[in-house]
């Protein structure tokens, strides 16, 4: 059975957690099993794809709070500051914006969903909202407002890790900043009721997980990997 052969649109998919938290394995891997089932996909990463005046945003932190370029890998910290920054003007700011992205994520979907089987969304405006004072009464019903804009995944991913062995994997922020978003992550999850969570697993265990439940999802029952298919599986997870 076709994928979108009960609806007009593609099944969207997508992936939020801390940086390191493993999404880019993630969508890989499930990009290979989705089409290796004849499905076509199409991946969009939320900064490139979805975020209003993207390029402006990056040179503001850049210039103005001394954020490092590039992505830290292990043996090459980068020293960012950017979300995690603290002001209240800030988040002011960030409060405006996120809602600019909203709007603009609405329209993005829309598009994209008539070009694939499965949009898969590498981070999400839920990633953004984890980056709110959710604390903050206002912030809540804020993030319960722009929910009800924003397009509601079929499925939504949240991969929890551990932030010292996350920070090890991607080193960019302080270990107290993960250790906050990682709750913070879990506050949203609690407050939308939407996000799939997805433990810390070993990495094959993650993926046949995160597999399994995009499989039930959408309702499909997936033809037996080839004998190459299952050894490139097993070659990718060593």
């Amino acid at each position: 059975m076709h994928l979108t052969a009960t609806k007009k649109r593609g099944f969207l998919v997508t992936f939020s957690g801390l940086d390191g938290s493993g999404k880019s394995t993630q969508i890989e891997h499930l990009r290979h099993r989705v089409a290796a089932q004849g499905y076509s996909t199409r991946l969009l990463a939320f900064w490139d794809d979805v975020v209003v005046l993207s390029h402006h945003r990056e040179s503001f932190v850049h210039n103005v709070y001394k954020s490092e370029r590039g992505v830290g890998a292990p043996g090459k910290p980068v020293k960012r500051r950017d979300k995690n920054v603290r002001r209240w003007y800030l988040d002011l700011v960030r409060h405006g914006f996120y809602f600019a992205d909203a709007l603009h994520l609405a329209w993005v979907v829309a598009r994209a969903r008539r070009c694939a089987n499965v949009l898969i969304i590498d981070r999400y405006i839920y990633d953004e909202w984890a980056n709110l004072p959710l604390g903050n009464p206002l912030t809540r019903g804020y993030v319960r407002l722009l929910n009800a804009v924003v397009p509601r995944p079929d499925l939504a991913f949240l991969l929890d890790a551990d932030p010292v062995e996350a920070r090890a994997r991607k080193p960019e922020y302080p270990i107290e900043f993960m250790q906050h978003c990682r709750r913070a992550y879990k506050q949203l999850a609690l407050l939308l009721g939407n996000l799939t969570v997805i433990p810390p697993l070993p990495l094959a265990e993650a993926q046949q997980h995160v597999e399994s439940l995009f499989w039930i999802a959408t309702g499909q029952s997936p033809l037996p990997a080839k004998p190459e298919a299952q050894e490139l599986d097993r070659t990718t997870a060593a």
